[in-house]
């Protein structure tokens, strides 16, 4: 047995050694050409299964077969273009794009020795299509990813981007997720969406997301082991026929999936003619990282099967310490399926963009920000479905993290998310997290908006911007922003964690808000047991919220089981529809607060069809005391009686005794409560919002028509866009959305050979650290 251990162990430690040692290529280039041209290559000598095969520096080889002969190796230190005009496949174990004569077999790190390429200098190249030239429709490019016995099966195989250009680019879609028009049920095999989409094919594999509420006991994901969830409500079907906004699907429907109102289903299209895939799904899967100072991006390409379960770093899409050398790069339009390790993951990376993507089935958490230094990226308008529990990945990070499933997760507020939906994921719509541990200090270094760099307490960096996002049919909760400690997550009151324009419906917890200086402005709420819930009051403003048919506790008394409130908190706008309750009220006041003098004050209440045994507000959660030492002050404005302030405290109070004005309302005030007329008290402003942040601009496309430069890019901002400018000249904002402006603009032929982005807000903030892009870098 002895013998056998030694002799594994001398086997690893070879394999290792040798992966670490240059390779020696079986093919090489010999000049650009066709892949399928014995010319193209050294000695006549096409490539062969299990070969090593090198483009050399200065060739630009078309890919040109579809070949199930599986390479071990390929590195690109020169350009490999895929064809246009006919169908590929590839079959590889590694594709390294790197620079230099030699490399090695490493599928995670880059090549010590390899020369970097100078800025705005040519750099290798795997093209697969490019945004300016797509791979057309009707001609599908694949790269299956194989493992080859004796490689490292913790890094292998991939595609890894080592300082070189990694383009992936299929045929462009209007929309690759849309809501449905109409409710679709069991034994329905047409579903009808809100437009046309005349880019959807025939054959496609598509998926219609669930109607269903999961909540906190249907799921289990792969965190014990247990697989899928229980009860899965989202259906896969194949489209059989196209007509407008009407899919004909290839099977009935089992599940109920809603088209009304606020409740309206997704339908998603998972196909795309470029698949990056793992060659054997059950078996040992691939992986692809882009490394600092490489170029490129993707954009409506299919990524499937890949991701290595519980192993660091090994994802389908990875951007890996690029910090802003791949600014206004991205991933747009992608499908990301059937993940066994996250869809999407920006690591110490700044200024991507991440649009229209639909991430589905996922081990952990599914579009993943990794280290809390992650700044500046714009998550706009994708789709998270199926993002399961899982463990915590070895020596990850943030040790903090349980993996535990969510759409989105993201520990540093300066980024922008917008647009975005989230559902039947095991635990998160959407996790804000941040904490301070044993391990983990949040004094980071981050790069502020005049680019220079400082030692930064990230629990006190607000959003950038969170605005119009939905969360539904998710295992847990639907929103959760910061940590389990009081005060140790939030902003000032000049700059507090602002969202906006949430929707949340079909969820166990709605909104939980563990955040200090805090803004929510518009929220509706539909079908769920607890609307706000466990609020950290200290400094909170809450605007515009609708809760329809919340079942338990549609606002929660305070944080925990100490139910009490840090600081004052203000509601305006509160209206209650259809919540039919039991024990507890509509309102749930907590009984105590940190310090005293601390108020809650409400205005614009509107109740309908709402009632409760407990009252419409009273006391609840946390300890029960006989005596409460620091009551907060609660005000009703112009509630239940207009033109009037009513004060509201608990019978437990000390000074109930010394004020007999305070009474019982029939069907107002519940047992515990005691109310009183207020005079002079006046409605607060909490909250100071400054804007002094200037925006973000990213240089998204550049192409050529009629000798004609047309540049393209997003522009973001926790305000709004007024400006945009391209080497000094106006740029024209084609849309705008939640403090995102799409623009573009056309630059006559001149000598400039970069392209410099600027934008300004309409708070005048100008922006410092500029977008600067290379007429090399066109991608």
């Amino acid at each position: 047995m002895m013998k056998w251990t030694v002799f594994a162990c001398l086997l690893l430690f070879a394999t290792a050694l040798s992966a670490a040692e240059p390779v020696t290529f079986n093919a090489r280039s010999a000049n650009s050409g066709n892949w399928s041209d014995v010319g193209t290559w050294e000695a006549g000598r096409k490539p062969q299964a299990g070969d090593f095969v090198q483009i050399r520096s200065g060739h630009t080889v078309e890919y040109d077969v579809h070949s199930g002969d599986a390479l071990r190796m390929l590195h690109v230190a020169g350009n490999l273009r895929f064809s246009r005009t006919k169908s590929t496949l590839l079959d590889v174990g590694l594709i390294k794009i790197e620079p230099g004569t030699t490399t090695t077999e490493d599928g995670f790190d880059c090549h010590d020795d390899a020369p970097a390429a100078l800025p705005g200098g040519v750099k290798p190249a795997l093209e697969i299509g490019s945004r300016e030239s797509p791979i057309p429709a009707g001609i599908k490019a694949t790269i299956r990813l194989r493992h080859h016995k004796g490689t490292n099966a913790e890094t292998l195989p991939a595609i890894i981007a080592c300082g070189g250009r990694f383009d992936v680019h299929g045929e462009p879609m209007a929309r690759t997720w849309l809501k449905l028009a109409k409710p679709a049920g069991p034994g329905d095999t047409r579903i009808t969406l809100e437009s046309a989409v005349p880019d959807w094919r025939v054959g496609d594999r598509i998926i219609v997301t669930t109607g269903d509420l999961k909540g906190p006991d249907a799921g289990g994901g792969f965190r014990q082991g247990l697989g899928r969830p229980k009860k899965p409500g989202t259906e896969e079907c194949l489209i059989k026929a196209v007509d407008g906004a009407v899919l004909t699907l290839d099977r009935a429907l089992k599940f109920v999936h809603h088209g009304q109102g606020l409740m309206r289903c997704e339908a998603a299209n998972l196909s795309r003619n470029v698949v990056i895939e793992s060659a054997e799904p059950g078996g040992v899967r691939g992986h692809t990282m882009y490394h600092r100072d490489s170029i490129g991006g993707i954009s409506y390409a299919e990524f499937r099967h890949l991701g290595k379960d519980g192993v660091l770093g090994k994802y389908p899409i990875h951007f890996h310490l690029v910090r802003d050398t791949m600014r206004g790069s991205g991933v747009i339009g992608a499908s990301i399926w059937d993940s066994h390790n996250r869809w999407v993951t920006i690591h110490g990376t700044d200024h991507l963009i991440v649009r229209d993507c639909v991430g589905y089935q996922s081990r952990g958490h599914g579009y993943f920000l990794e280290d809390a230094t992650e700044q500046w990226n714009l998550l706009d308008r994708n789709l998270a479905v199926q993002a399961f529990g899982s463990a915590p990945l070895p020596k990850q990070v943030l040790s903090y993290d349980p993996n535990d499933g969510a759409g989105f997760w993201w520990a540093n507020g300066r980024n922008t998310l917008t647009r975005n939906v989230s559902c039947e994921n095991d635990r998160y719509g959407y996790h804000f997290q941040i904490v301070k541990t044993s391990v983990f200090d949040p004094v980071m270094q981050l790069r502020g908006p005049d680019g220079k760099s400082a030692g930064q307490d990230v629990r006190a960096v607000p959003f950038l911007r969170f605005e119009d996002n939905e969360s539904h049919g998710n295992g847990l909760f639907g929103f959760r922003f910061g940590d389990e400690v009081h005060g140790s997550v939030g902003g000032t009151p000049q700059h507090p964690f602002v969202v906006r324009n949430l929707r949340s419906w079909q969820e166990h917890y709605a909104v939980r808000p563990n955040v200090r200086c805090f803004m929510l402005d518009g929220l509706k709420v539909r079908n769920a047991a607890y609307g706000i819930y466990h609020p950290d009051y200290d400094l909170h403003v809450y605007r515009d919220i609708e809760l329809d048919n919340v079942t338990a506790e549609p606002i929660n008394g305070g944080h925990d089981d100490d139910s009490l409130a840090d600081g004052d908190f203000t509601y305006e706008r509160l209206t209650f529809r259809n919540c039919r309750l039991g024990r507890d009220p509509l309102v749930q006041l907590t009984h105590r607060a940190a310090k005293p003098g601390l108020s809650g004050h409400f205005r614009g209440i509107v109740v309908i069809n709402s009632v409760s045994n407990d009252g419409v507000v009273n006391f609840g959660g946390g300890p029960r005391t006989n005596r409460v030492d620091n009551p907060v002050r609660y005000y009703f404005h112009d509630w239940p009686a207009a033109g009037e302030v009513t004060r509201v405290i608990s019978e437990r109070s000390l000074d109930i005794e010394s004020r007999g004005d305070f009474r019982i309302i029939d069907g107002w005030t519940g047992g515990e409560a005691r109310a009183g007329i207020a005079a002079g008290v006046v409605f607060p402003q909490l909250l100071h919002l400054s804007d002094n942040l200037p925006p973000a601009t990213l240089i998204t496309q550049v192409r050529t028509e009629d000798n004609r430069r047309i540049v393209s890019g997003v522009s973001h901002d926790n305000g709004e866009i007024a400006t945009v400018s391209v080497n000094g000249q106006p740029a024209t904002i084609t849309a705008r959305h939640a403090g995102v402006a799409d623009w573009t603009i056309t630059l006559e032929a001149s000598n400039d050979r970069a392209y410099v982005g600027r934008s300004v807000d309409r708070a005048g903030n100008v922006e410092h650290t500029t977008h600067q892009r290379f007429e090399s870098d066109r991608r």
